[in-house]
């Protein structure tokens, strides 16, 4: 029994052997199988013609070697400009839709412009503003005399004074001498977090952006300095760290980056004197509020043209009441000047003279008719 089951051993023994042999001379067959011949020389490839004719065989890159100016200090003008800089903070009265009253706070910037307190800002940072507080640059706030505070709507430019003396003050410089490109730094309270600076280039001269119906802010410095809500009102300054500009508004929309704008010093500078001076803005003035015809006008009106400035109230005893206009009157032309817009009016009658009579062509109805009024100098604001 012992000797059969060594038989069946070693024929066990001898099959796996013969089968261990069989798989290492597969292995030996696949590898010996590889393609390792040289690749086809190069005599044997083909080579692609070529048609390319040089433009200039010996030209090389121009290389002059110079370096390129360092970038100016912004922080010297900064540490220049910034304590001439205020924070303005204002408490509004308003209502909310069933009536009710309640205050709202609003943040904006200023600059003092004369060692004893007078500053000057926006007119929609303090506009309706029942209280007003100034707070300077190390941290001393004074609250403003409501009496002392004049604004011109038209050109949002406000100048507001504080009990203050010896205050440090900045130079307003030549808007005119700037060029697209030249370095400028604006400081405000951004976002009423306190005096902050950003800095950027004048991306544009001569820039005007419709702001209200009504009202466009001419002559501005456009800017790709960031410009955030709190900013209205502060000094956009050249690398002198004299103010170029005053920030007013910004394009903001999905899609707009860097666009900025302030009011020019040269476009202001008149105007911050007239309001120091009298209080207010004398202009030529007619005696109307007007709206600018569109078609929802024009399908609410019934009306029968589709331009022109729509006379929405009429001051009584003015030019305009003395001439015949009325209420829902269009008024299409001033001077000989045809006027599709409430702006072209506007602008008009304030590049008129004082006791200049003006023809006046408007419509009533279905009727064109003409009129003449003779401008007077505006009133004082209530």
């Amino acid at each position: 029994m012992k000797r059969v089951n060594i038989k069946y051993l070693v024929v066990c023994l001898m099959l796996i052997l013969s089968l261990l042999l069989g798989t290492s001379c597969s292995f030996s067959c696949s590898s010996s199988s590889i393609n390792t011949s040289p690749p086809p020389s190069s005599a044997t490839t083909t080579t692609a013609t070529t048609t390319a004719t040089p433009i200039d065989p010996d030209w090389t890159l121009p290389y002059t070697g110079s370096q390129a100016p360092e970038l100016p200090s912004i922080a010297d003008v900064v540490a220049k400009v910034k304590p001439s800089v205020v924070a303005i903070n204002t408490e509004v009265i308003t209502y909310d839709i069933f009536n009710r009253p309640f205050t709202q706070e609003g943040a904006g910037s200023g600059w003092i412009i004369d060692e004893d307190g007078l500053i000057v800002t926006n007119n929609h940072v303090v506009k309706d503003a029942k209280s007003i507080t100034v707070t300077l640059d190390d941290g001393e706030s004074w609250l403003v005399d409501m009496n002392a505070v004049a604004t011109d709507q038209l050109t949002d430019l406000a100048v507001l004074k504080i009990a203050a003396e010896n205050l440090p003050t900045i130079t307003i410089g030549d808007s005119s001498k700037l060029r697209v490109g030249d370095w400028v730094v604006a400081i405000g309270n951004a976002l009423g977090e306190g005096i902050s600076a950003t800095h950027g280039i004048v991306s544009r001269k001569d820039a005007s952006i419709s702001v209200s119906s009504g009202q466009t802010l001419y002559d501005l410095v456009q800017t790709n300095a960031a410009i955030n809500p709190g900013n209205s009102g502060g000094p956009l300054v050249n690398l002198a760290g004299e103010v170029i500009g005053i920030t007013s508004a910004k394009l903001s929309a999905v899609g707009i980056e860097g666009m900025g704008y302030a009011i020019s010093s040269n476009a202001a500078s008149q105007i911050i004197e007239e309001l120091v001076q009298n209080g207010y803005i004398i202009r030529s003035w007619l005696g109307v509020v007007l709206y600018t015809v569109d078609p929802w006008l024009v399908l609410t009106e019934d009306l029968g043209i589709d331009k022109g400035a729509f006379i929405t109230y009429l001051a009584p005893d003015s030019p305009a009441d003395k001439a015949g206009l009325e209420v829902g009157d269009i008024i299409v032309s001033l001077s000989g000047e045809e006027i599709a817009s409430a702006e072209d009016l506007i602008q008009g009658i304030h590049s008129s003279l004082i006791g200049q009579e003006v023809e006046i062509v408007f419509w009533r109805g279905e009727t064109e008719n003409t009129t003449y009024a003779t401008l007077i100098e505006s009133p004082p604001p209530p």
